[in-house]
């Protein structure tokens, strides 16, 4: 199912999204690739401090955005997403945390960060990996950038995008995940593959 999302999303709304649908996005939405960043995040929020952009109920993802500076103000050049799983340590405490509806980048998240999509109402969505002229196609523009010591990419960015994507629904917000389903198809074909392997290499003996 296709669906174009206007941001931000009502938890039951994410609950009817399920793994394998393809969305576009329109609406603020807030990103970050930096390691550093990510830290900071859950810092502040074990620290009770508030971050300086609100995401609560928002959409966080891993895309990388660089930002050009201008004299009418930031341009931002082009979207890319970057790797979810290098940031497990910190996201299933900054989904909870922060109550989020949505993230995502590519390659998927841990088992730990899916219970705490489960827990709260949010998916995981993936964008393709090397789709950047696709994906920016949807900026806008920057609506905030906070803590700027950082190279724009690692900044904690908050961009208005429209019709951004399309992305897919990989982890839906009831542990349904598209990454373990293709798993299990690829462990159930692995007996037949291996016995191909040693059939062939029989023959050639």
């Amino acid at each position: 199912m296709f669906h174009e999302l206007q941001l931000p999303l009502s938890r039951d709304k994410v609950r009817e999204l399920a793994v394998g649908d393809m969305v576009t996005l329109t609406g603020e939405i807030t990103v970050s690739i930096g390691l550093p960043t990510h830290q900071r995040m859950a810092q502040a929020l074990a620290d009770g401090v508030a971050l300086p952009v609100d995401l609560r109920g928002g959409a966080f993802f891993h895309l990388s955005t660089c930002v050009r500076e201008t004299e009418a103000g930031p341009v931002p050049l082009y979207m890319n997403p970057s790797t979810s799983t290098r940031y497990n340590q910190w996201m299933p405490g900054l989904v909870r945390g922060l109550d989020l509806r949505l993230t995502g980048g590519k390659g998927g998240l841990d088992a730990a960060s899916v219970q705490a999509l489960r827990d709260t109402g949010c998916v995981y969505l993936s964008f393709l990996g090397g789709g950047a002229p696709l994906l920016s196609r949807g900026l806008r523009r920057v609506v905030s950038s906070h803590w700027n010591e950082y190279i724009s990419q690692f900044r904690l960015l908050t961009l208005d995008v429209a019709e951004l994507g399309p992305a897919t629904v990989a982890i839906d917000a009831h542990g349904n995940s598209l990454y373990d389903q293709l798993r299990a198809q690829a462990q159930a074909r692995m007996p037949q593959l291996l016995q191909g392997l040693a059939a062939a290499r029989q023959t050639s003996l």
